[in-house]
């Protein structure tokens, strides 16, 4: 099982990069998009279809042109849940889920904090996030949480750790959420397989970040550890430059 999740930063813009001919070429299982930026009827579906995946799910935030979550799948899921039922984060249209057998797979876009009020929003969706997965974990322990966090965990997961150390993303309170969310049953699928630095998943669109790799990683593959021994391969493809972000892949055995 292959799975892609990608900040896409709107589907509409990516989709005219050529995202979906990247697509094809990596051919995953399962796609988890964040950041989609539309409305399911804004978009020709046929197209997404007509590149292999006949079944698709797109989770809309109610403020148009923002946020959204989308699953597509080459195979029908078994079960597809819209949202957490969770009023304030199903309104931004955040997590998406699709059950394929004993696994589930979540697209989740976690909010970002681009001033107080919104650091307040996103510190709170954090925590009841963590409540809401460790319920969902006792009927769903095969859960695998795909998509962008928006924390930097480590120093290593970040190219300037000291300048960044007041700035959303990389805040002790963040990185704490995450050190308890990996200890509450989850391996980080990308460290898992690769310590190394200089890996990263977003990068500003200023001064040539990009070009010269200061970027942050943002974006992560969490499993649930009940997977651990189906783990393959979890790894960053930062040659796709459909958005600031790229996508990251993880693979289980069946």
């Amino acid at each position: 099982m292959k799975i892609v999740s990608y900040n896409v930063n709107g589907i509409r813009a990516a989709l005219k990069k050529g995202f979906l001919e990247w697509l094809m070429t990596v051919n995953p299982d399962v796609v988890c998009l964040q950041e989609i930026k539309a409305m399911e009827e804004q978009l020709d579906l046929s197209l997404f279809e007509a590149a292999g995946y006949p079944y698709h799910y797109w989770f809309s935030a109610q403020k148009k042109g923002y946020s959204g979550v989308a699953i597509l799948s080459k195979r029908k899921p078994d079960n597809v849940a819209f949202g957490t039922g969770i009023a304030y984060m199903d309104f931004e249209g955040r997590n998406l889920r699709a059950d394929f057998g004993d696994v589930s797979v979540m697209s989740m876009y976690v909010p970002s904090g681009t001033n107080l009020a919104r650091l307040e929003h996103k510190l709170m969706y954090m925590a009841d996030f963590q409540v809401y997965a460790d319920e969902l974990r006792k009927t769903h322990p095969n859960l695998i949480i795909l998509g962008d966090y928006n924390v930097c965990h480590e120093a290593i997961d970040i190219h300037d750790p000291v300048r960044n150390k007041n700035v959303s993303g990389f805040l002790p309170v963040e990185r704490e959420w995450m050190t308890q969310f990996l200890k509450s049953g989850f391996i980080d699928s990308f460290r898992y397989f690769n310590p190394a630095p200089d890996n990263y998943t977003w990068w500003s669109y200023r001064a040539y970040a990009r070009a010269n790799n200061k970027g942050w990683r943002l974006d992560y593959g969490m499993v649930a550890d009940t997977l651990e021994d189906r783990l393959k391969r979890s790894v960053i493809l930062s040659e796709a430059k459909h958005s600031d972000h790229c996508p990251i892949l993880l693979e289980l055995e069946n």
